[in-house]
């Protein structure tokens, strides 16, 4: 076996440098490499991450700063929107490779930045040089690429949900609603007074009815303007449901939905099809994929109107973030697709 490769995660305090870090600690080709915290820089890394407690007679693992950086074979960046691309020339100088996790570098347009983001970017020359980083639409491009971007956890399960209908060509000229419901961890490891345990327990806040920043990665997988997204914090901590209301043709049959999601998925790894007729599971739950990097897609047909509800369920920090990027890392490193991202998640929880 080949010498594992060096990373480093800069911004691994936050809740998708502690998914990263649990992922890649037991990765079989990374050795992570340093790890960096501004307010927790000369602590244990488990101090803050206490899933991380050493075992098996690993040495514990400490935050550095960002100036204390070596160079390495990736670098990760988990750092807030705004500042991966204000430092992103330096950040390419300490590796060859780079997957930033923000939202900095997902967009092409710096344009369309601007106006879902509200200031312009300030290195809109590197935007060209990211590959959006979800294999399921970018597979080829990921191999290839220096610079991947991460994604945003709300596109990822409405471009899922969507993708096989508009591979297929199914999907009529209407406008299409993406409802989600998300969990809250979406809001980061910081406290706000809307995440207050009094103010956030037992909630189903509609937080992002209109307009959410995610909204234009779908438009831009999809070359379309006419998916609009609304957003729904419910009582979860992970996990993120999107439901798609969308139109076919009347008379489309459960058989041509089931060939078209046999087309788009039937060779993804990380993709399961969850079309049951009876159960308690007969659709998408985001509760049983919790800390994996697994999407589970069906839908629920009305033939005679041609009115469908496409449904994806993720894991937010899995599937759409830690987990995508990991898998990003073992594409452009020509490792296992799968490697450090078979947990298949639990049952009951």
């Amino acid at each position: 076996m080949s010498n594992p490769i060096s990373v480093s995660i800069i911004g691994g305090s936050g809740y998708t440098g502690g998914e990263l870090l649990r992922l890649l600690l037991d990765h079989p080709h990374v050795t992570v490499q340093q790890v960096t915290s501004r307010r927790y820089a000369g602590k244990f890394v488990h101090n803050v991450h206490p899933n991380l407690r050493p075992v098996f007679g690993r040495s514990p693992l400490k935050f550095t700063t960002v100036e204390a950086l070596e160079p390495v074979d990736v670098l990760i960046l988990a750092l807030p929107h705004g500042q991966a691309q204000a430092r992103i020339d330096h950040f390419a100088t300490l590796a060859p490779r780079v997957i930033d996790l923000s939202a900095d570098f997902r967009l092409r347009d710096p344009a369309h930045y601007a106006q879902r983001y509200g200031q312009a970017h300030a290195a809109p020359a590197w935007l060209d040089r990211f590959v959006y980083g979800l294999p399921e639409i970018n597979r080829e491009a990921i191999r290839g690429a220096n610079y991947v971007s991460g994604v945003g956890c709300n596109a990822t399960a409405s471009i899922l949900a969507l993708k096989p209908l508009m591979d297929a060509g199914l999907l009529l000229e209407r406008p299409i609603i993406v409802d989600l419901k998300v969990g809250s961890s979406e809001a980061g490891a910081s406290a706000n007074p809307g995440s207050h345990h009094p103010e956030r327990s037992h909630a189903v806040r509609s937080y992002a009815p209109v307009g959410h920043r995610h909204e234009a990665e779908v438009h831009q997988a999809f070359g379309r303007d006419d998916i609009h997204l609304s957003i729904t914090s419910v009582e979860l901590v992970r996990g993120a449901l999107a439901t798609a209301h969308a139109w076919v043709q009347p008379g489309l049959s459960d058989r041509d939905l089931w060939r078209a999601y046999r087309a788009a998925y039937g060779d993804e790894p990380f993709v399961r099809i969850v079309h049951e007729r009876s159960g308690i599971y007969r659709h998408p739950e985001p509760k049983l994929l919790w800390g994996t990097n697994l999407t589970d897609v069906g839908w629920q047909l009305q033939p005679e109107t041609g009115r469908i509800v496409a449904l994806a369920a993720i894991d937010n920090l899995g599937k759409g973030a830690a987990g995508s990027a990991v898998q990003c890392l073992n594409l452009m490193c020509g490792f296992d697709e799968t490697a450090s991202l078979t947990f298949r998640g639990l049952h009951p929880i």
